[in-house]
């Protein structure tokens, strides 16, 4: 009989306190069970069980190596089932959240390049500017920006953003180029309410400056619209604007007083022991959104 074998019937015997059930529970012989743990106390070198006609008690030794028995068994267990899982098919609906500029931009064709992939799958994305209960939504998979509380949920970091001050070039060329915090307050400033929760925008060294802007919209488009327009500056996270930086419509100023760059998660709940759909989709979302040069 392996170890393995010999590990799991004294693991039994030790939470039962009975050969005889132990022997009914794996539907063995009770003599094979007396067998099994008298050879694994052999091949230990030490007693792990005192019996009596009335009782079966571990011993000191005995305790020590149920625990560890337990925790190997149990580790063994999830291996094996992780391997299994890694061969199953995906199948089902896959629901997947994030921001909403975000989730257009950087989410969207990865999830549609998945149902590519695998074309029994359907999905259902929820794009929003509010945290989103994973649980209570049912939420499979969700992508993250900011720091992490302690959810208990597993956690891929794929990059990073940086809050970010942009103009034109052309607005630049007609009103100047602020040259620190300070200067914002004489520059016409627009904002997204969804993300304008406090009217100081903070900076590097805990710098700060109220902000009294002249311009407000409920979406980031419209902010980044005026300020591609020519009309003003704002402020986003710079993903949110990579194609115009990247085409030279805007520009990002005070880049040396920017705060430290916000983290970005792929969030799942199950962790190792999640179905194959969302074991899939989270190794091609993270093999993805790492890659992307505008997340580092």
């Amino acid at each position: 009989m392996d170890r393995w074998q010999a590990m799991r019937i004294f693991a039994k015997v030790a939470e039962t306190a009975s050969f005889a059930q132990t022997a009914r529970l794996l539907h063995m012989s009770p003599p094979a069970v007396t067998r099994a743990v008298a050879g694994l106390e052999e091949a230990i070198g030490a007693r792990l069980l005192i019996r009596t006609t009335r009782s079966v008690k571990l011993t000191e030794a005995g305790r020590r190596y149920y625990e560890d028995c337990r925790r190997i068994l149990a580790d063994i267990t999830e291996a094996e089932s992780a391997a299994a899982g890694s061969n199953a098919t995906p199948t089902g609906t896959l629901a997947v959240t994030a921001s909403v500029l975000f989730g257009k931009m950087h989410v969207l064709p990865i999830v549609t390049d998945y149902l590519d992939t695998y074309p029994t799958m359907s999905a259902r994305v929820l794009f929003v500017d509010r945290p989103v209960n994973i649980v209570e939504e049912g939420i499979d998979v969700a992508i993250r920006i900011g720091h992490l509380t302690d959810s208990g949920f597993a956690a891929a970091r794929v990059g990073s953003v940086r809050h970010v001050i942009c103009g034109a070039p052309a607005y630049f060329a007609r009103h100047g180029v602020p040259t620190s915090p300070a200067d914002l307050k004489r520059h016409r400033i627009a904002v997204s309410t969804g993300a304008w929760a406090s009217p100081e925008w903070r900076f590097a060294r805990n710098e700060r400056v109220v902000i009294h802007p002249t311009l407000q919209g409920n979406t980031n488009e419209i902010s980044i619209g005026a300020a591609r327009s020519g009309w003003g500056l704002t402020r986003v996270l710079h993903y949110q604007i990579g194609p115009d930086l990247l085409e030279g419509r805007l520009e990002i100023v005070l880049a040396e007083y920017e705060e430290a760059p916000l983290p970005v998660h792929v969030l799942y709940p199950e962790g190792r022991h999640a179905p194959a759909k969302v074991r899939t989709f989270v190794d091609l979302a993270v093999s993805r959104l790492r890659a992307n040069r505008t997340l580092n």
